[in-house]
């Protein structure tokens, strides 16, 4: 139990940040659940440069005054920014009184049966009431579904079969591929009409693939030129 106190703000209180525990150092991640969360994370800071949100991969959730706070391997909230000065004490965490609202989705990656993923931790971010809770389970630790999607209606989560997130404007799918020199199934975020949200890479690939079909046809186009007796050079 994290030890708390509050100070007043005008009318309301909220939860002193010095006496919070924002980050502990314990190194606890395997090598395929941190390149699964930084492929979540970076593919939406890519792709979808145009919009304000705030993803993270391992940063702890404050949600209720007098609780530990809940660290999701990867969430997603919209609309929302870290503070300029991330440093200071009350800013190097998701607080919710501070953000003013829950992320809309929340992501645990399976590697072992200690986690919890369908019991407390389903139970707290039901209670935080994030709109969507994401169980990948890839080596089908908990059962044989290598992906569940819970959704909020009401106060309670309900299990869909539904990829799209209709409250974000974006899906999740299974893809067979490789990430940073890694063949694997991934989870990845992708748009309603199935295509991929693309890392960094990706995005360098086709614009070199696109400036070297530029170029060749550039390269066609003055040969063509020089057939017919002019030189493309002092056009």
């Amino acid at each position: 139990m994290v030890e708390q106190l509050l100070i007043s703000n005008d009318d309301y209180y909220v939860p002193d940040a010095s006496q919070l525990v924002t980050e502990d150092d314990t190194p606890v991640d395997n090598f395929a659940s941190e390149k699964q969360q930084r492929l979540l994370v970076s593919t939406l800071y890519s792709s979808l440069q145009n919009q304000t949100f705030l993803a993270a991969a391992n940063v702890g959730i404050y949600h209720t005054d007098g609780q530990p706070p809940i660290v999701p391997d990867v969430f997603l909230s919209l609309d929302v920014q870290v503070p300029q000065n991330w440093w200071e004490k009350q800013n190097r965490c998701y607080m919710l009184w501070k953000f003013g609202k829950p992320p809309e989705v929340v992501i645990e990656i399976v590697s072992n049966k200690e986690g919890d993923e369908l019991g407390s931790k389903l139970k707290t971010y039901e209670h935080m009431r994030a709109s969507y809770y994401v169980v990948y389970d890839p080596t089908q630790q908990l059962s044989e579904q290598a992906l569940r999607i819970y959704e909020i209606r009401g106060r309670r989560y309900f299990e869909t079969t539904e990829t799209w997130l209709e409250q974000v404007g974006l899906g999740l799918t299974l893809w067979q591929g490789e990430f940073e020199g890694r063949q694997d199934v991934w989870l990845r975020w992708c748009y309603q009409d199935g295509t991929l949200l693309a890392t960094g890479d990706e995005r360098a690939k086709v614009a070199e693939q696109r400036a070297s079909v530029a170029e060749q046809r550039a390269a066609q186009l003055a040969e063509r030129l020089r057939s017919l007796g002019i030189d493309p050079d002092t056009l």
